[in-house]
């Protein structure tokens, strides 16, 4: 008997992977996973609701809290940014290939299947990871990307198997979240002159409609990474109740235009209220902790370990070289920052460190302890070259 894993969220491409997989691969038994890493609760009960009546077994792992700290923590200690927003979707998918490969080694099965399209960049994701791990082990199949399936398909299928879903043509976004961030794409969003309407939104209010009144939070770290917010020291309800007060505040919408691992560009809308405010202090308090040039070298790497995370590649090797140098510097990145929420805007408007290297009595204008004498020699060999340049190159 022929057994396949499917990784399974219960949205449009994973559910009529079910059936697909029985039709056209000829597969007895097919075996939903979801991992939890912080969809909201209805999420979940509705993906197994479906995955029992669709699927001949179900399984759902719950990964929240190894997310938080060992992936959002990670995020947060390099800045992990890609082109202008937090990495979400990107760092959860390198978890749940993990998971969903432990269930297909549990269940003795034949192969391995993902919903991904070969449009998007989880396909790179989900099979870097499969492919490094269980390549030997398992069949890896992508039914939507290798039957060339578009959307409009995708829904007509599922009508006519009487598969229940959550789009339709008049409403197509896709939609994937987290406990770290939330993407929409899709519909009318793929019109990147048209601006994103009210009802893409959920985590956040429009900055407009955000209260008057600004709100701070008070972010406590240790070792680069957040050990308390307002005094909550949970991971996960740390990340949550940023996630409440920050989108209460507007804070966390972006929109862009991204360069998807194939070379296409995509509009993208996200929401990452906890993400944004953590990230923002973070990097306040590395300014006031690190060196000039351990910042300057910091951000070449936090670049390099985003985009390797970007590209799927969690367990390349150089992953954990950059992050070695970046632990290497968290090493002073303790205190605590209090950031400010207001209409959209996290700003860190407070900040104090035992490893600080501000020195309030030499930056003083009003203080003697820095001798101003001694930098004229500085300035003397400042430019020097320049001068010297401009000089014999005179016409």
């Amino acid at each position: 008997m022929s057994r396949v894993v499917l990784a399974y969220s219960g949205g449009l491409d994973t559910s009529v992977c079910i059936e697909l997989l029985r039709e056209k691969y000829d597969y007895d038994e097919v075996i939903t996973v979801t991992t939890d890493v912080g969809q909201p609760r209805e999420e979940i009960e509705e993906a197994e609701e479906k995955a029992r009546k669709l699927a001949d077994e179900h399984h759902t792992v719950d990964a929240v809290e190894e997310f938080v700290t060992e992936y959002c923590w990670r995020a947060v200690k390099a800045n992990a940014t890609y082109e202008g927003y937090p990495l979400s979707t990107a760092l959860a998918r390198p978890l749940i290939a993990e998971k969903v490969l432990q269930v297909a080694r549990e269940v003795d099965a034949d192969a391995i299947a993902h919903g991904c399209t070969g449009k998007g960049n989880d396909q790179f994701r989900f099979e870097a990871y499969l492919k490094a791990h269980g390549g030997d082990e398992f069949e890896i199949v992508a039914p939507v990307r290798d039957l060339n399936l578009t959307r409009e398909e995708e829904i007509a299928y599922a009508k006519e198997k009487g598969i229940p879903v959550p789009v339709d043509v008049d409403s197509p976004y896709s939609i994937d979240e987290n406990l770290w961030g939330r993407s929409i794409e899709g519909g009318v969003l793929e019109d990147p002159t048209r601006k994103p309407p009210e009802e893409v939104f959920e985590w956040t209010v429009s900055p407009e409609e955000a209260p008057e009144e600004p709100e701070t939070v008070e972010v406590e770290f240790e070792d680069g990474v957040p050990i308390s917010v307002d005094g909550e020291e949970d991971p996960v309800r740390i990340v949550e109740l940023l996630n409440e007060k920050a989108g209460e505040h507007g804070v966390g919408r972006i929109d862009i235009i991204e360069d998807r691992i194939i070379g296409l560009k995509s509009r993208e809308v996200y929401e990452a209220p906890a993400a944004i405010t953590l990230l923002e202090a973070h990097r306040a308090l590395e300014a006031l902790t690190l060196t000039r040039r351990e910042l300057s070298l910091k951000s070449r790497m936090d670049d390099t370990w985003s985009e390797l995370v970007y590209q799927g590649l969690w367990f390349d090797p150089l992953r954990e070289h950059v992050e070695a140098f970046i632990d290497s510097t968290q090493s002073v990145v303790d205190g605590t920052v209090v950031v400010e929420l207001h209409r959209g805007r996290a700003v860190p408007v407070s900040r104090e460190s035992p490893n600080s290297l501000y020195d309030e009595e030499l930056i003083s204008y009003g203080e003697k302890k820095f001798d101003q004498r001694v930098a004229e020699g500085a300035v003397e060999l400042h430019g020097f070259q320049e001068r010297l340049a401009i000089r014999k190159r005179k016409p």
